[in-house]
């Protein structure tokens, strides 16, 4: 049941996603330079995520030694493959007006969370672009909150450079998804401990 809640949140996070994308008003970092990789060499947008992931994973084992795990691959290949999929599937048509265009923005960033608090509370491991701020966490002595900008400020300046989208959204997302995740996070993690009887999570101070 850990494996299910985790690749279902994979989807939800994926679906999320695609809602971003659909919205044209700007989406994640990462998935900025996702699409400028995509419009600058072909492949697809999923495809690019996991050729990203995969380098990322070995970034994280040279910088840090943080060795790769079954759900790091597995967070990498389902949720490349899913956004593809749903992208394929034309199953979220394109809002016309702005305010359907923000209206479906807001419900992919909430949709986006909630899939992230799914797949992270079975607590199977990070997933690779987690790994590497980790690595580079342990290897520079930064803060988390540190390195995590500098990364995301990294990529999206190289997404943007490759021609991925860079809006309002953008920003929105980097200030909206931190305190949502943590009130998805604890949800999910009770319902895994009532249903499936998972331990409590161990509660590290702040440093």
């Amino acid at each position: 049941m850990r494996y299910v809640m985790f690749i279902l949140g994979l989807f939800v996070g994926a679906f999320g996603c695609v809602l971003t994308i659909k919205a044209h008003l700007g989406v994640a970092p990462w998935d900025t330079f996702h699409i400028g990789l995509q419009k600058t060499f072909g492949l697809t947008i999923g495809i690019w995520s996991q050729i990203v992931g995969v380098i990322v994973i070995l970034s994280s084992y040279v910088v840090a030694k943080i060795k790769p795990n079954f759900a790091m691959f597995l967070n990498m290949v389902c949720f490349g493959t899913f956004l593809d999929l749903i992208l394929w599937s034309n199953a979220i048509p394109e809002p016309q007006t702005f305010v359907a265009r923000l209206l479906v923005f807001l419900l992919g960033v909430i949709v986006m969370t909630i899939g992230i608090g799914m797949y992270l509370s079975p607590r199977l491991g990070a997933g690779p672009r987690d790994s590497f701020m980790l690595a580079m966490n342990e290897r520079l002595g930064w803060s988390i909150q540190k390195v995590r900008l500098i990364i995301e400020i990294t990529v999206l300046i190289a997404g943007a450079a490759l021609g991925g989208p860079v809006s309002i959204g953008t920003v929105l997302i980097a200030v909206l998804t931190g305190p949502m995740i943590q009130r998805t996070i604890p949800f999910w993690e009770m319902v895994m401990k009532k249903q499936y009887g998972m331990p409590e999570p161990v509660k590290r101070q702040a440093s």
